[in-house]
């Protein structure tokens, strides 16, 4: 009871600080404003993100087209809109494998240590060999385009620093006091793993999660403009800014907002990120 509620009151201080940080605020807000416009796209514009009306291509913003319309026709806002579900998929799902894959490597290595650390290192060792981008390119050249092996390629690519963070953190919590006092009265690894190791080593992962959402959806619209992620009509944000770009002397609104979607998004989860470090470990807060 004494351990619940200990738990429960450092919970109430982290929300607080976190609330405490402006620029963390900030950030969670404009998330979760892209985050409602993706999700209730279709009763927010009646355009359909792939229908095309040539005679209105390359229109600024009105009152009929919010953000204007690219070299077909098509409404940018609902592209946007809609661009912003697949980003976010992208997103979460491929931070869920890195983390899930590297999660549990860096956990089991930390842990047992001896051969199955060094194996899964060297393993680690290997994909850092490149960098993370490079070897998301490689693995989707390999796989082929398409949005499902981004999302694959993008996972892979975000396992080593999951792995080394996770791994690190074990190595601090398993030499505690209740983590000994476990082993001495005979509970089981999974048992010391999942009561004790983990819940104690998951605070900097939870931050290395949220930079890393940010870092995939950047990924993702890079692997898209490049011509390796979402195939055309298909409204992603990288793939937007790629079919624009050779007509932004005629019209930049096709190329803009799909860059200010991307920039704003990064942003704000670099911002929710530092804020949940500082919330997380004092320690690490910094001025700016």
């Amino acid at each position: 009871m004494a351990k619940s509620t200990l738990q429960t009151r450092d919970r109430s201080k982290m929300i607080k600080q976190l609330l405490r940080n402006k620029k963390a605020v900030v950030g969670a807000v404009i998330i979760l404003g892209f985050a409602l416009g993706a999700i209730f796209a279709p009763f927010i514009t009646d355009h359909h993100p792939t229908h095309q009306n040539i005679r209105n291509r390359l229109q600024g913003p009105s009152s009929e087209n919010y953000l204007g319309t690219d070299q077909f026709g098509r409404d940018i806002f609902s592209r946007i809109l809609h661009g912003g579900r697949l980003s976010l998929r992208v997103g979460f799902t491929s931070v869920g494998i890195a983390l899930l894959i590297g999660g549990t490597m860096g956990l089991t290595a930390g842990y047992y240590g001896g051969f199955i650390d060094n194996l899964f290192m060297r393993f680690v060792d290997v994909l850092l060999a490149l960098p993370g981008f490079l070897l998301a390119l490689a693995i989707v050249a390999s796989l082929g385009a398409g949005l499902e092996n981004v999302i694959i390629a993008i996972g892979i690519a975000n396992i080593p620093p999951f792995a080394r963070m996770m791994r690190s953190s074990v190595l601090t919590v398993k030499e505690l006091d209740y983590v000994a006092a476990s082993v001495a009265i005979g509970s089981s690894d999974v048992r010391i793993l999942l009561r004790h190791v983990l819940p104690n080593a998951i605070n900097p992962i939870i931050v290395l999660a949220t930079l890393g959402l940010a870092g995939a959806i950047l990924s993702a619209a890079g692997l898209s403009f490049l011509g390796m992620g979402a195939q055309p009509p298909t409204p992603e944000w990288g793939s937007m800014i790629a079919m624009a770009r050779p007509f932004i002397r005629v019209a930049h609104y096709p190329v803009t907002f799909p860059g200010l979607a991307i920039f704003f998004t990064v942003l704000s989860l670099n911002m929710v990120g530092d804020g949940l470090r500082d919330a997380l470990d004092p320690r690490s807060s910094h001025t700016t």
